[in-house]
Protein backbone atom coordinates (compact mmCIF):
# COMPACT_ATOMS: atom_id res chain seq x y z
CA UNK A 1 0.00 0.00 0.00
CA UNK A 2 1.31 3.48 -0.89
CA UNK A 3 0.55 4.99 2.50
CA UNK A 4 2.23 2.11 4.32
CA UNK A 5 5.33 2.48 2.17
CA UNK A 6 5.38 6.22 2.88
CA UNK A 7 5.10 5.61 6.61
CA UNK A 8 8.00 3.15 6.56
CA UNK A 9 10.23 5.61 4.70
CA UNK A 10 9.36 8.34 7.21
CA UNK A 11 10.23 6.00 10.10
CA UNK A 12 13.62 5.13 8.56
CA UNK A 13 14.53 8.79 7.98
CA UNK A 14 13.47 9.78 11.49
CA UNK A 15 15.39 6.90 13.08
CA UNK A 16 18.55 7.96 11.30
CA UNK A 17 18.05 11.44 12.68
CA UNK A 18 17.54 10.43 16.32
CA UNK A 19 20.31 7.83 16.68
CA UNK A 20 22.76 9.66 18.98
CA UNK A 21 26.49 9.13 19.24
CA UNK A 22 27.80 8.38 22.78
CA UNK A 23 28.64 12.06 23.37
CA UNK A 24 25.61 13.48 21.59
CA UNK A 25 22.29 14.32 23.24
CA UNK A 26 19.21 13.16 21.32
CA UNK A 27 17.40 15.77 19.27
CA UNK A 28 13.98 16.46 20.83
CA UNK A 29 12.26 17.36 17.57
CA UNK A 30 13.51 14.20 15.88
CA UNK A 31 12.47 12.02 18.82
CA UNK A 32 8.93 13.45 18.78
CA UNK A 33 8.75 12.96 15.01
CA UNK A 34 9.73 9.31 15.54
CA UNK A 35 6.83 8.87 17.98
CA UNK A 36 4.39 10.40 15.48
CA UNK A 37 5.78 8.22 12.68
CA UNK A 38 5.50 5.01 14.75
CA UNK A 39 1.85 5.75 15.58
CA UNK A 40 1.11 6.60 11.94
CA UNK A 41 2.67 3.35 10.75
CA UNK A 42 0.70 1.28 13.27
CA UNK A 43 -2.56 2.96 12.29
CA UNK A 44 -1.78 2.49 8.60
CA UNK A 45 -0.95 -1.22 8.56
CA UNK A 46 -3.00 -2.64 11.47
CA UNK A 47 -6.29 -3.74 9.92
CA UNK A 48 -7.57 -5.49 13.03
CA UNK A 49 -6.80 -7.74 15.97
CA UNK A 50 -8.29 -9.95 18.63
CA UNK A 51 -6.98 -10.50 22.13
CA UNK A 52 -8.06 -11.77 25.55
CA UNK A 53 -8.36 -9.22 28.36
CA UNK A 54 -8.63 -10.01 32.08
CA UNK A 55 -10.14 -7.23 34.22
CA UNK A 56 -9.79 -7.40 38.02
CA UNK A 57 -11.27 -4.84 40.45
CA UNK A 58 -9.85 -4.29 43.93
CA UNK A 59 -11.24 -2.13 46.73
CA UNK A 60 -9.57 -0.48 49.70
CA UNK A 61 -6.05 -1.66 50.48
CA UNK A 62 -6.54 -5.26 49.32
CA UNK A 63 -4.93 -5.93 45.93
CA UNK A 64 -4.87 -9.71 46.41
CA UNK A 65 -8.56 -10.59 46.37
CA UNK A 66 -10.61 -8.93 43.61
CA UNK A 67 -14.19 -7.99 44.41
CA UNK A 68 -15.04 -8.69 40.77
CA UNK A 69 -13.30 -9.82 37.65
CA UNK A 70 -14.15 -10.41 34.02
CA UNK A 71 -12.47 -12.07 31.04
CA UNK A 72 -13.43 -10.78 27.61
CA UNK A 73 -12.47 -11.30 23.99
CA UNK A 74 -11.69 -7.96 22.33
CA UNK A 75 -12.17 -7.66 18.56
CA UNK A 76 -10.93 -4.51 16.84
CA UNK A 77 -11.58 -3.74 13.17
CA UNK A 78 -10.06 -0.69 11.50
CA UNK A 79 -12.73 1.75 10.41
CA UNK A 80 -15.35 0.04 12.58
CA UNK A 81 -14.11 -0.03 16.18
CA UNK A 82 -14.17 -2.53 19.04
CA UNK A 83 -16.56 -5.22 20.17
CA UNK A 84 -16.36 -7.28 23.35
CA UNK A 85 -17.51 -10.81 24.06
CA UNK A 86 -17.68 -11.67 27.77
CA UNK A 87 -16.10 -15.09 28.31
CA UNK A 88 -16.51 -15.26 32.09
CA UNK A 89 -17.27 -13.07 35.10
CA UNK A 90 -17.45 -13.49 38.84
CA UNK A 91 -17.74 -11.48 42.03
CA UNK A 92 -19.92 -8.50 42.80
CA UNK A 93 -22.67 -8.01 40.22
CA UNK A 94 -22.89 -4.34 41.22
CA UNK A 95 -19.20 -3.78 40.45
CA UNK A 96 -19.55 -5.63 37.16
CA UNK A 97 -22.60 -3.59 36.15
CA UNK A 98 -21.53 -0.14 37.38
CA UNK A 99 -17.75 -0.53 37.09
CA UNK A 100 -16.61 -2.95 34.40
CA UNK A 101 -19.46 -2.69 31.90
CA UNK A 102 -19.18 1.12 31.64
CA UNK A 103 -15.43 0.67 31.15
CA UNK A 104 -16.02 -1.61 28.16
CA UNK A 105 -18.69 0.74 26.80
CA UNK A 106 -16.27 3.66 27.09
CA UNK A 107 -13.59 1.70 25.21
CA UNK A 108 -16.07 1.08 22.41
CA UNK A 109 -16.82 4.80 22.21
CA UNK A 110 -13.15 5.79 22.30
CA UNK A 111 -12.26 3.41 19.45
CA UNK A 112 -14.94 4.57 17.02
CA UNK A 113 -13.66 6.15 13.79
CA UNK A 114 -13.16 9.85 14.40
CA UNK A 115 -12.63 9.28 18.14
CA UNK A 116 -9.69 6.90 18.20
CA UNK A 117 -7.32 9.44 16.63
CA UNK A 118 -7.89 11.78 19.60
CA UNK A 119 -6.49 9.16 22.02
CA UNK A 120 -3.19 8.64 20.20
CA UNK A 121 0.01 9.71 21.92
CA UNK A 122 1.14 12.09 19.18
CA UNK A 123 2.21 15.72 19.04
CA UNK A 124 -1.14 16.91 17.65
CA UNK A 125 -2.85 15.64 20.82
CA UNK A 126 -0.10 16.38 23.35
CA UNK A 127 2.54 18.93 24.16
CA UNK A 128 5.72 16.82 24.34
CA UNK A 129 9.04 17.57 25.98
CA UNK A 130 12.02 15.23 26.08
CA UNK A 131 13.15 14.84 29.69
CA UNK A 132 16.79 15.63 30.53
CA UNK A 133 19.28 12.77 30.39
CA UNK A 134 20.10 10.22 27.75
CA UNK A 135 18.57 6.79 27.37
CA UNK A 136 16.73 4.95 30.18
CA UNK A 137 16.38 1.18 30.49
CA UNK A 138 12.82 -0.11 30.88
CA UNK A 139 11.84 -3.76 30.50
CA UNK A 140 15.20 -4.43 28.89
CA UNK A 141 14.65 -1.76 26.22
CA UNK A 142 16.50 1.51 25.68
CA UNK A 143 13.93 4.28 25.99
CA UNK A 144 13.55 8.01 25.61
CA UNK A 145 11.46 9.59 28.39
CA UNK A 146 8.97 12.28 27.32
CA UNK A 147 6.80 14.52 29.49
CA UNK A 148 3.32 14.98 27.98
CA UNK A 149 0.49 17.46 28.57
CA UNK A 150 -2.85 16.82 26.87
CA UNK A 151 -4.22 19.47 24.53
CA UNK A 152 -7.80 18.43 25.28
CA UNK A 153 -9.50 16.91 28.33
CA UNK A 154 -11.00 13.42 28.22
CA UNK A 155 -11.17 10.30 30.37
CA UNK A 156 -8.56 8.65 28.11
CA UNK A 157 -6.03 11.49 27.89
CA UNK A 158 -3.40 12.02 30.57
CA UNK A 159 -0.88 14.49 31.87
CA UNK A 160 2.28 12.57 32.73
CA UNK A 161 5.08 10.63 31.07
CA UNK A 162 5.60 8.23 28.19
CA UNK A 163 8.56 5.97 27.51
CA UNK A 164 9.30 5.17 23.86
CA UNK A 165 11.73 2.71 22.32
CA UNK A 166 14.87 4.59 21.26
CA UNK A 167 15.15 2.43 18.13
CA UNK A 168 11.79 3.09 16.54
CA UNK A 169 9.68 5.46 18.69
CA UNK A 170 7.12 2.81 19.66
CA UNK A 171 5.40 3.03 23.05
CA UNK A 172 6.86 1.06 25.96
CA UNK A 173 4.95 2.58 28.89
CA UNK A 174 2.63 5.46 29.80
CA UNK A 175 1.98 6.87 33.27
CA UNK A 176 -0.08 9.84 34.37
CA UNK A 177 -3.29 11.36 35.68
CA UNK A 178 -6.44 11.33 33.54
CA UNK A 179 -7.43 14.84 32.49
CA UNK A 180 -11.11 14.13 33.14
CA UNK A 181 -12.77 11.97 35.80
CA UNK A 182 -14.68 8.92 34.61
CA UNK A 183 -17.71 9.90 36.71
CA UNK A 184 -18.86 12.45 39.27
CA UNK A 185 -18.41 9.77 41.95
CA UNK A 186 -14.72 9.07 41.26
CA UNK A 187 -11.68 11.13 42.08
CA UNK A 188 -8.67 11.73 39.86
CA UNK A 189 -7.57 8.53 38.12
CA UNK A 190 -3.92 7.50 37.98
CA UNK A 191 -3.37 5.48 34.80
CA UNK A 192 -0.46 3.25 33.80
CA UNK A 193 -0.11 1.00 30.76
CA UNK A 194 2.78 -1.19 29.63
CA UNK A 195 3.32 -2.29 26.03
CA UNK A 196 5.23 -5.04 24.30
CA UNK A 197 6.15 -5.86 20.72
CA UNK A 198 3.72 -8.07 18.79
CA UNK A 199 4.67 -8.70 15.17
CA UNK A 200 6.62 -5.46 15.14
CA UNK A 201 3.81 -3.34 16.60
CA UNK A 202 3.36 -1.90 20.08
CA UNK A 203 0.40 -3.57 21.84
CA UNK A 204 -0.88 -3.27 25.41
CA UNK A 205 0.41 -5.86 27.88
CA UNK A 206 -0.75 -4.64 31.30
CA UNK A 207 -2.73 -1.64 32.55
CA UNK A 208 -3.65 -0.24 35.94
CA UNK A 209 -6.11 2.49 36.90
CA UNK A 210 -6.38 3.76 40.47
CA UNK A 211 -8.89 6.27 41.80
CA UNK A 212 -9.97 7.45 45.24
CA UNK A 213 -12.98 9.38 46.40
CA UNK A 214 -14.63 10.25 49.69
CA UNK A 215 -17.84 8.57 48.49
CA UNK A 216 -16.69 5.13 47.28
CA UNK A 217 -13.10 4.96 48.55
CA UNK A 218 -10.07 3.56 46.77
CA UNK A 219 -10.55 1.43 43.66
CA UNK A 220 -7.91 -0.28 41.53
CA UNK A 221 -8.56 -1.94 38.18
CA UNK A 222 -5.87 -4.15 36.67
CA UNK A 223 -6.04 -5.34 33.06
CA UNK A 224 -3.87 -8.05 31.54
CA UNK A 225 -3.79 -8.56 27.76
CA UNK A 226 -2.88 -11.85 26.03
CA UNK A 227 -3.50 -14.10 23.01
CA UNK A 228 -3.05 -11.44 20.35
CA UNK A 229 -3.87 -12.22 16.73
CA UNK A 230 -3.10 -9.32 14.40
CA UNK A 231 -4.17 -8.59 10.83
CA UNK A 232 -1.36 -6.56 9.32
CA UNK A 233 -0.95 -5.17 5.80
CA UNK A 234 2.51 -5.70 4.41
CA UNK A 235 4.16 -2.33 3.70
CA UNK A 236 5.43 -1.73 0.15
Amino acid sequence: MRQAGWAVRVCVLVLLAITPTPAQAPDETAVIKSVDAAVALRADILFGFTDTEHYAVFRGGDETHPVADMIVKDTYTKGVGKNYTILSKRGSSLVQHFGLQPLLDNEKQVNLPGNIEKSWFISSNYEMQLKPGSITQLDGRNCFVIAITAKHKATNTINGTIWVDARDGTLVQIDGIATENASVFSGATHMMRQYFNVNGLSMAKHARAESDSSLIGRTVINIDYSNYHLQIAQPK
